[in-house]
């Protein structure tokens, strides 16, 4: 393949989609810098109604260390996500799941028009999720930044902190604190069972006052897309398959846990709207478990990828495009490019343009997540099955999945 059409080719499957503009929303980090700063200044995101999605190519950093310790992943055939909150257990919920919950704190050189420089800061949140120092945050909290402190809910800082890995596809970072042991990690549930009306709480560091809040609400729409560009508005980047909740996403929220009423992490929270009231957003965890487990293991971390051009299946695509169902993903380039990336794991597993992808290994895909973030969950090298549906007949394809490199 020709390099500038392998450079459309990325590209396209990272981003390629087409959207209906509708309410501006803006992340919840919290700028304490005394002058704008382009790099820690709060993003613009708009939300978007998602015609087209795509399994996206995506790169990750390299990891710097190696963890001793396993996530706390949820055991095998338990599902939080169907549990309530009852009298009091909000309130124990909170104060259990606030002891994973830390401040990030950034500093920034910046250097102004006329050639002074100055340091800036900003205040967000991050998740523990091992107990010698891994840590998830947002993308956007930690951009620019010459250096990260992490702040304990005792107060603890410490400032041996280092970026370890991002994932472009989605407003993710990866931190780790060096030399600690014994920290408090939050248990990760699973946000492909989440359920529309479902109650959640959100933590977070408000106002970056380095103090953890508690707000409650419910779920209120699943597999939302939004699109963020930094405030010059040409860097922009498409989040797909978030979380709509009404559980207030207060400024400094940034990077913290959504949590379901067994006291799981099941979204990251990124985003709150500015033109409508009771609407924030967070990414579904499940979608950085491939790259936590990644790091965890080898301590570094890729995305993994496909390699297709995909349309969102909905009623209305399935009409457009005479196919035989209504969700799941149609494999579809609209430009003269095929579908299936030259070279990628989706190639050397015989996937063809107009196959319908339904599942993989049994998880629907749509009503469980998006392409993206359901092969988000694994980590290179794993092979997963595809259900697909070929001229009308349905077939299984085994793929082995690869991480992405640039």
């Amino acid at each position: 393949m020709e390099e500038s059409k392998m450079g459309k080719d990325v590209e396209a499957a990272k981003t390629e989609e087409v959207v209906a503009t509708e309410p501006t929303i803006t992340p919840t980090t919290n700028n304490t810098a005394s002058k704008s700063n382009k790099n820690t200044a709060a993003i613009v995101l708009s939300i978007f109604a998602l015609v087209f999605g795509c399994a996206g190519l995506a790169l990750g950093w390299m990891g710097f260390q190696k963890s001793s310790t396993p996530l706390t992943f949820l055991s095998s055939g338990t599902d939080g996500n169907s549990a309530n909150f009852v009298e009091g257990s909000i309130a124990e919920v909170a104060d259990k799941v606030s002891k994973s919950v830390v401040s990030i704190v950034t500093s920034t050189k910046t250097t102004d028009f006329f050639g002074q420089s100055y340091d800036s800061a900003a205040a967000g949140t991050g998740i523990i999720v091992t107990e010698d120092g891994y840590i998830l945050t947002n993308k956007h909290v930690i951009n620019g930044a010459n250096k990260v402190t992490v702040v304990l809910d005792d107060g603890t800082t410490y400032e041996n902190v280092k970026v370890v890995a991002t994932d472009p596809l989605n407003d993710v970072a990866y931190l780790k604190i060096d030399d600690v042991s014994g920290l408090t990690a939050a248990k990760l549930g699973d946000s492909k069972t989440i359920s529309v009306g479902q109650q959640v709480i959100a933590i977070g560091n408000a106002l970056g006052q380095y103090q953890n809040t508690v707000t409650s609400g419910i779920i209120s729409g699943i597999g939302r897309s939004v699109t963020a560009s930094d405030d010059t508005g040409y860097n922009t980047e498409t989040l797909t398959d978030m979380i709509q909740t009404d559980a207030a996403i207060n400024s400094g929220n940034s990077g913290g846990p959504l949590v379901n009423a067994a006291g799981e992490v099941i979204g990251i929270n990124t985003a709150t709207s500015t033109s409508a009231e009771n609407m924030g957003f967070a990414i579904p965890i499940s979608s950085a478990k491939g790259m936590l487990s990644q790091l965890i293991e080898t301590g570094s971390a890729k995305r993994t990828y496909l390699g297709v051009y995909s349309v969102e299946i909905t009623p209305e695509v399935a009409k457009a495009y005479n196919l035989p169902v209504s969700e799941g993903v149609y494999l579809y380039s609209p430009s003269s490019y095929s579908a299936i990336v030259k070279n990628s794991p989706a190639a050397k597993a015989g996937l063809k343009d107009k196959d319908i992808v339904t599942a993989i290994n049994g998880v629907k895909v749509g009503a469980s997540g998006s392409l993206a973030n359901l092969i988000g969950e694994y980590k290179p090298g794993d092979t997963v099955q595809l259900t697909v549906i070929r001229d009308g007949n349905e077939t299984a394809i085994n793929v082995t999945l690869e991480g992405y490199s640039d």
